[in-house]
């Protein structure tokens, strides 16, 4: 059985629904879950969200804290899925913000990761240094890690 399946397994026995507020991976987290039959029954909508401006437009994160952090941190992806949760009125909410390549910085190498995830107990974030493994693996990993917060967040 397949992650996505596991998820919609276990939010429809607990009655939630998941959205996923996505940047480097563009849509692949919303793809997997909606890959699954029946999956309507839990997730009604994604954000796909690669600029900065439509993550402020379409998740409400502030101006400042993208100033301040950069689209690529753990302060901007918590804005993503609280902004994700309020937005599609779901229960848990998956954030993911990255480089996936090719490049990067000294500061933000490529294969860095943001992720967060928010729920009825907060909101909580990681980074992840996938490295730099190129564009594919990086964002085939980052929707992996996505998919594996929303099923522990629903166990």
């Amino acid at each position: 059985m397949k992650i996505a399946e596991h998820i919609l397994e276990k939010a429809k026995e607990t009655s939630r629904t998941v959205t996923a507020a996505e940047s480097c991976t563009g849509g692949k987290v919303a793809a997997a879950l909606t890959d699954v039959p029946g999956s309507s029954a839990i997730f009604e909508r994604g954000f796909v969200t690669y600029s900065n401006l439509a993550k402020q437009e379409m998740l409400g994160v502030r101006a400042a804290t993208l100033e301040a952090h950069g689209a690529v941190s753990e302060e901007v992806a918590r804005e993503m899925a609280e902004g994700a949760r309020r937005a599609a009125r779901a229960d848990v909410a998956v954030a993911i913000s990255g480089i996936a390549g090719p490049g990067g910085s000294e500061f933000k190498p490529e294969g860095r990761v943001c992720y967060a995830l928010a729920d009825a107990s907060g909101t909580r974030s990681e980074t992840i240094e996938h490295g730099a493994l190129g564009r594919d693996k990086v964002r085939n990993a980052a929707t992996e890690h996505a998919l594996a917060m929303l099923l522990a967040a629903l166990s």
